[in-house]
């Protein structure tokens, strides 16, 4: 099968002389996956000299998965496609909902999801913020969500009867770059996610690593300001102090109360109604506070993407998340001090760019974990 998917179209020679199995081999397997559905014979290949061969392809809409993202300010959910194709989006805000209040929302948004499909399901893919157990499917600690020690992927399989599995939102991010995304050729890449929170996701040799504890990437609470602001992990100074869009979002209300003059009173009504998208359209406006502001959050980033390339020698970095929108005005100062950190030979191989998923990036990388657990396809 995962031949098959990988190729697109191929014929049963073809993959009996790539996977080395017997023609008869291939032959009652293709039977038995056509019978199943997830394969069809689409047509004939162009004939080399005698019966030109019947080329096999993947069926996308034979099976969708559910692929959940939690880690921002609302649940997002989507029915995927097995090519990564979402047919079917969901969302429900969490209104400050955490503990049991926030599992029961999970709940309802994959049955809503569940109950709309029309094609069978593979099973449950979760990107959850937060430390994770990801082997097991429990959440390790989730300090928005205050979940601690929660088998969420043994819930949800009790709840639905549906294969669930379950890794950090920065994790399956980097899975989505590299099952979905423009850099499907690397054996290894970084993906650092920013938004409200922010983490890395590991990829080595084509596998997600995730460290001894499973904590693999989890740089947002390393310190990047000594003695800086306190952080909602109880240290000071952390990443996400400094390069969130929480606290990116804080800086500017101050700017919207001291400066009278500026591009943020525009276009928000009070402190309260500035967001993320508000900043982007200010920084567009040529607000120079928010220029700044957004330039100093890329050179705390780039520093700790600095230390990843040192640590690991990795020379593809994706930047991912809602922090993502502010484009050049974030990346370069990013490649800037990610150079100026780091041994110049590593760094002169040092390729940042931001992902080309949107959104969506955690959701796709959701549905490629369970798409590699259960059919073996990426």
């Amino acid at each position: 099968l995962r031949t098959i998917y990988q190729a697109g179209a191929i014929s049963r020679a073809d993959i009996a002389r790539a996977t080395d199995l017997t023609r008869t081999t291939v032959s009652a397997a293709v039977a038995e996956q056509i019978k199943s559905g997830l394969v069809q014979e689409i047509g004939l290949a162009p004939s080399i000299g005698g019966k030109p061969p019947i080329l096999l392809s993947v069926v996308d809409d034979s099976r969708y998965v559910v692929g959940v993202d939690l880690a921002d300010s609302e649940f997002r959910g989507a029915l995927v496609n097995l090519r990564g194709d979402i047919r079917r989006r969901l969302s429900l805000p969490i209104h400050d909902q955490d503990g049991q209040a926030a599992l029961d929302l999970v709940y309802r948004l994959i049955h809503q999801l569940v109950a709309a499909s029309d094609r069978p399901m593979v099973g449950i893919g979760i990107g959850t913020p937060g430390l994770m157990d990801a082997r097991r499917g429990v959440v390790r600690d989730a300090v928005n969500l205050s979940w601690r020690d929660l088998p969420l992927g043994e819930l949800l399989e009790k709840k639905f009867g549906l294969p669930t599995y379950i890794a950090n939102d920065c994790q399956v991010a980097s899975l989505a770059e590299l099952t979905f995304g423009q850099r499907k050729d690397l054996a290894n890449l970084i993906v650092v996610k920013v938004g409200r929170g922010i983490g890395a996701g590991i990829v080595l040799d084509r596998r997600p690593y995730y460290g001894d504890d499973s904590g693999a990437g989890e740089i947002g609470h390393v310190v990047a300001q000594p003695g800086g602001l306190p952080c909602r992990c109880g240290n000071r100074g952390c990443l996400e102090t400094v390069a969130s869009t929480r606290a990116l979002i804080q800086r500017a209300q101050e700017v919207w109360k001291s400066d009278g003059h500026s591009v943020l009173r525009r276009l928000a009504a009070s402190p309260g109604e500035i967001s993320t998208s508000t900043l982007v359209e200010a920084l567009e406006a040529g607000d120079a506070a928010v220029g700044t502001m957004v330039a100093e959050a890329g050179a705390h980033l780039g520093r700790a993407v600095g230390h990843l390339v040192g640590g690991l020698n990795i020379h593809h970095i994706v930047i991912a998340g809602s922090m993502a929108r502010f484009g050049q005005a974030l990346l370069q100062p990013i490649q800037e001090h990610a150079r100026g950190n780091v041994l110049r030979t590593l760094a002169d191989n040092t390729h940042v760019e931001a992902s080309r998923l949107g959104q969506d990036i955690v959701i796709l990388g959701a549905a490629a974990l369970l798409l590699s657990h259960e059919l073996g396809l990426t």
